[in-house]
C-alpha cells in the first residue's frame, strides 16, 4: 500500500497534533484509514513495521481520536498484530463526518487532498469547507441583482401558486419561507420560482448538453453540432434536459445484426438529472453538464458530495445540500422528486430491469460525475456458470442475488436450462433445495464460452 487519498502511515513515536491533522483531513475528506505503528524511510519510502508492544501502548492515541471526534464517532479502531514479532499496529478509519472537524488544537481544520493534508486557514477556505460538507447552503444566499419582481406573476410562480397556495400574498409567502429577505431574493426562490433565474444568476444555473460522436473522450473534433444550452426554473429544466437527452439519444444507432436504436431507461435519465439539478454546489460559477457519447451518458454536477455522503454509501445516505428546494419542489404538481431518497436506487433499479450494468459514481475535486453505460450485464445463465465455476453448488436465492432476477419461478427456469444442457442437477427439496453442477460442467462451461467468444 502507498501513502493516498485514503492511507496514511505514521509512526508510532509521532506527535499528537501531528497525527491530528490527518485525522481532520480525513474527516473532512471522503475518510480514509491511518496505520500507527508502521514507519515510512522519508528518501527510500521503504516501510519498517515497529508497532506497540501492547495493546494498552495505544491507549493515549485512541483517547485523543476519541476527544476530536466526540460528536460524530465516526471512526472504528482495529488492532493488526505480527505474526512473528508479536507487536500491534493500530488501524484507525475515519470516515466523513457531517461537521468540519479541527486539528488538536480547536483553531484550524484540515482537508485530504492525495496525500497531503491541507489547512483550511482562511475564513474563505473554511466556507468552502462548509459549503462542500453541505453545513452551510448557497441557497440561502440573498441576490444583490433580484427584486420582488422576478418572481411575481411569473408564469412558474402562478402555476406553484394556485395549485398549492391559491390565497397567499406572494411576498408575505415568500418571506414566511425565507425566500426574501431585505427586500432581496434568495438562490432558492429565484432557481424556484423565477421564469428565467439565468439573468440573476449566470453561469451557475443552466445545464449544457454535449453529443459527442465517439465513444472514446471527448474532444472538439468529435462534437456533433452546437451544445444545447437549457435554461428556465429548475422545474422546467429537469423535464426539458430529461427530453433533449432522451430524443440525441435515440437518434444514435448501433450495428448488431442490424442497426438498432440505443435504448436507456427514462427513469434513469430523469433521476439522475433530477439529483444533478437539486444537489449541485450553486456557488460554484458553472453549468451542469450532460455529455451523450456513442456508448454513453455522462452527467456531472458542480460540487462535492455533501455531507457524510459518500460514493459507497450514496444509494442509503442522505443529506440534502439544498434542503429548500428540494422540499418547495416536490410540491409542485406532478414534482421531479417524487419520492424524495429515493431516486438514486430507481434509477440502479431502471438500468438493472433493463440487463444494463448500473450507473458509476464518481467523486472529483469539484463535482461529482455520473456514468451511465450502455453495456450489457452476462445473461443470467452465464453468471450462474461463473459462479458454480468457484462452488460446488448455488440455491435459488444466491441465484436471484446475482442476476438481479426477482421472482424464484424465473429462476427456475435458468436451473432448468442448464439442467437441459447437463450441467446442473437437483439436490434436497422445499427450503433445502440447491442445484449441483455436473461431471461435465467445466468441458462445457468453457464450450459456452468459446461459443460466446465467436460470436463476439
Amino acid at each position: 500500500m502507498e501513502e493516498n487519498h485514503f492511507n496514511d502511515f505514521k509512526s508510532k513515536d509521532i506527535e499528537g497534533k501531528k497525527l491530528g491533522r490527518t485525522i481532520s483531513a480525513f474527516a473532512n475528506a471522503s475518510g480514509g484509514d491511518v496505520y500507527l505503528g508502521i514507519r515510512e524511510e522519508n528518501d527510500t519510502k521503504i516501510k519498517h513495521w515497529e508497532g506497540f508492544k501492547t495493546i494498552e501502548d495505544a491507549n493515549g492515541f485512541i483517547q485523543m481520536i476519541s476527544n476530536m471526534l466526540v460528536l460524530t464517532n465516526n471512526y472504528e479502531v482495529v488492532f493488526l498484530k505480527h505474526p512473528v514479532l508479536e507487536t500491534y499496529v493500530l488501524q484507525v478509519t475515519i470516515f466523513k463526518t457531517q461537521s468540519v472537524v479541527y486539528c488538536t488544537d480547536g483553531k484550524v481544520p484540515y482537508v485530504r487532498k492525495g496525500a497531503q493534508n491541507l489547512p483550511c486557514d482562511t475564513p474563505e477556505k473554511i466556507r468552502r469547507l462548509e459549503l462542500d460538507k453541505g453545513i452551510s447552503s448557497f441557497e440561502n444566499e440573498t441576490v444583490a441583482e433580484s427584486d420582488l419582481s422576478d418572481v411575481d406573476n411569473t408564469i412558474v410562480w402562478e402555476r406553484f401558486k394556485n395549485s398549492i397556495v391559491p390565497d397567499t400574498d406572494t411576498e408575505a409567502w415568500l418571506k414566511k419561507q425565507r425566500l426574501f429577505v431585505g427586500g432581496k431574493l434568495t438562490v432558492a426562490a429565484l432557481l424556484l420560482f423565477s421564469d428565467e433565474p439565468q439573468v440573476c444568476l449566470p453561469k451557475r444555473s443552466s445545464i449544457k448538453i454535449f453529443r459527442y460522436q465517439t465513444s472514446g473522450e471527448a474532444e472538439r473534433d468529435t462534437l456533433v453540432g452546437v451544445p444545447i444550452t437549457v435554461e428556465g426554473c429548475a422545474y422546467s429544466q429537469i423535464y426539458e434536459a430529461v427530453s433533449k437527452t432522451k430524443e440525441i439519444i435515440e437518434s444514435i444507432r448501433k450495428f448488431g445484426k442490424e442497426f438498432e436504436t440505443i435504448e436507456y431507461p427514462e427513469e434513469t435519465l430523469h433521476e439522475i438529472i433530477t439529483n444533478a439539478v437539486l444537489h449541485r454546489d450553486y456557488s460554484i460559477a458553472t453549468d451542469i453538464q450532460i455529455r451523450i457519447f456513442d456508448n454513453r451518458v455522462e452527467v456531472e454536477s458542480p460540487g462535492k458530495l455533501p455531507g457524510y455522503v459518500t460514493v459507497d454509501n450514496i444509494l442509503t445516505a442522505q443529506s440534502a445540500r439544498n434542503p429548500k428546494i428540494v422540499r418547495l419542489i416536490n410540491k409542485f404538481p406532478e414534482a421531479p422528486n417524487k419520492d424524495v431518497g429515493e431516486g438514486l436506487n430507481t434509477a440502479f433499479e431502471a438500468m438493472a430491469k433493463l440487463r444494463l450494468k448500473e450507473p458509476l459514481i464518481e467523486e472529483n475535486d469539484n463535482s461529482v460525475l455520473v456514468i451511465i453505460k450502455h453495456e450489457k450485464l452476462a445473461s443470467p445463465e452465464e453468471l450462474v456458470v461463473d459462479y458454480l465455476l468457484k462452488n460446488d453448488s448455488i440455491t435459488n436465492r444466491i441465484g436471484r442475488n446475482i442476476t438481479g432476477i426477482k421472482s424464484e419461478n424465473s429462476m427456475k427456469r435458468i436451473f432448468w436450462k442448464l439442467r437441459d444442457a447437463g450441467m446442473v442437477y437437483m439436490i434436497g427439496a422445499g427450503s433445502v433445495a440447491a442445484w449441483k453442477k455436473t461431471g461435465d460442467f467445466e468441458s462445457k462451461a468453457n464450450s459456452l464460452k468459446v461459443n460466446e467468444n465467436k460470436e463476439n
